[in-house]
């Protein structure tokens, strides 16, 4: 194993701070340490550097004239997410500094500091990523994943590794925690980047329309086809296609997914002519497809077509580490849109009730959450009660339109049946549709007319 002292010489550090002899003092003992240093008077200097130095981390006083040290670190952590921040700060800034590590700041010094103190925040700060923080190009395919998390670093190197393949990939998770941005970045790292990365919920697309949708139909196909529409799966030639809820795609459409992903070519609706493909597929679920399988919703040959690969991607409960950073990603993100300058960041108790939040919509509810903190607060930081009430609203336990559409059509078929006592002719004429556009309703929602009878 490499010793770390062995690589103290490929480590940069940019240390920032006002005090030109404080500055000279803490280059003079990090680069006696091994390590590569740049020094800047001021944080806009700082942030000129980050390009063409690439720094493994950054050391930054508090108080500065202009732009002070949580400001920096505000603007590091849009660049470069994953870059850790040492805050230097006097001892009656404490209270500002600890508020800063609750956001994401990696830690902070007071000063004065022992030289000892410094070198071993910073050997702390640098093994967050053992083999060294990579360049920029390296870690653009990840760039838009905000994380400091360990479960999630290594989610990462595992996704980085099966992007070079061109098997199909099943990422599992939760509804709510990024599935599609982690699908992004693995394309992001597959030798198709530079071509297309389309995206297409299965779940909201309607049945009738979603053969069309991935397969494209030619003029004429049916009414309304006035003319040719190019499939999704043909539009995407070169590069990834990503099927999201792949466990909501109808029964009666995953074989003729399957014929195409064996056969690696696609027919239009309407054609006499199939099309060939060259598309990695990469699909997601919230659903345990396994189970799927046994009640007879998933077929099997299909689910291990798909999943060559998995990929768990864990809740957001799994990774509280990651709140603040992404709580105050969100919170500069609505900044930038303008209307909310006046709010700095989260009280320390604010913060700390987001931290140990259930989170059952995960990430997505932690971003309605924030947006909620910040249109209600009215203080230069968001405060623990702001916080309580928009996580007691729950918005993400309402269920999609989407959703909310099917249990009632599905309920509503149901009722039908029931009061038919299972006759369809009698069901279809009472919901007003004939008998194959209702067999069809039956069908999309899994409901055997048989099961209602006496």
């Amino acid at each position: 194993m490499t010793d770390f002292s062995d690589v103290k010489a490929t480590k940069r550090i940019i240390v920032v701070d006002d005090d030109p002899s404080l500055l000279r003092l803490l280059s003079i003992r990090l680069t006696a340490a091994g390590y590569q240093v740049e020094s800047a008077e001021n944080a806009k200097i700082a942030l000129g550097m980050l390009t063409s130095f690439e720094p493994d981390m950054v050391i930054s006083d508090l108080r500065m004239e202009g732009m002070d040290g949580f400001a920096l670190f505000e603007q590091i952590r849009r660049q470069k997410p994953n870059l850790p921040v040492v805050i230097m700060t006097a001892h009656g800034t404490i209270p500002d500094a600890i508020n800063a590590t609750k956001q994401g700041v990696f830690s902070f010094l007071t000063k004065p500091f022992e030289s000892q103190q410094l070198l071993e925040t910073v050997e702390q700060a640098l093994r967050l990523q053992p083999s060294g923080v990579q360049s920029n190009q390296d870690e653009q395919w990840r760039e838009n994943i905000i994380t400091r998390s360990s479960k999630m670093e290594q989610l990462l190197q595992q996704a980085k590794q099966v992007a070079q393949s061109d098997f199909s990939l099943l990422i599992h998770s939760q509804s709510g925690t990024g599935k599609e941005l982690l699908a992004k970045a693995i394309h992001q790292a597959s030798p198709r980047h530079q071509q297309s990365f389309t995206a297409i919920n299965c779940a909201a697309i309607p049945e009738a329309l979603l053969e069309s949708e991935l397969f494209g139909h030619v003029k004429g196909a049916f009414t309304g086809a006035n003319a040719r529409h190019i499939g999704l799966f043909e539009a995407s030639d070169g590069g990834t296609l990503f099927l999201d809820e792949i466990g909501d795609m109808p029964l009666s459409f995953q074989v003729k997914l399957l014929r195409a992903l064996q056969e690696k070519e696609v027919r239009p609706v309407g054609s006499t002519t199939s099309i060939k493909i060259d598309v990695r597929v990469i699909s997601a679920t919230h659903k345990n497809l396994r189970k799927s399988i046994l009640e007879g919703k998933f077929r099997e040959d299909l689910y291990y077509r798909l999943n060559v690969i998995e990929l768990e991607l864990p809740p957001l409960a799994g990774r509280r580490e990651d709140i603040p950073l992404l709580a105050q990603y969100f919170l500069t993100q609505r900044k930038e849109l303008g209307g909310y300058q006046h709010i700095n960041g989260f009280a320390q108790e604010a913060m700390e009730l987001l931290i140990s939040a259930p989170w059952p919509g995960n990430i997505r509810q932690l971003e309605n959450v924030i947006e909620q903190s910040i249109a209600l607060s009215t203080e230069p930081f968001i405060t623990e009660s702001i916080v309580n009430n928009a996580l007691r609203n729950k918005p993400s336990e309402l269920p999609s339109y989407q959703d909310a559409k099917d249990q009632f059509e599905r309920d509503y078929l149901s009722k039908l049946l029931k009061l038919t006592n299972g006759n369809v002719t009698k069901a279809a004429k009472i919901a007003q549709r004939n008998r194959t556009e209702f067999y069809k309703l039956l069908n999309r929602h899994h409901l055997t007319p048989e099961a209602f009878r006496d």
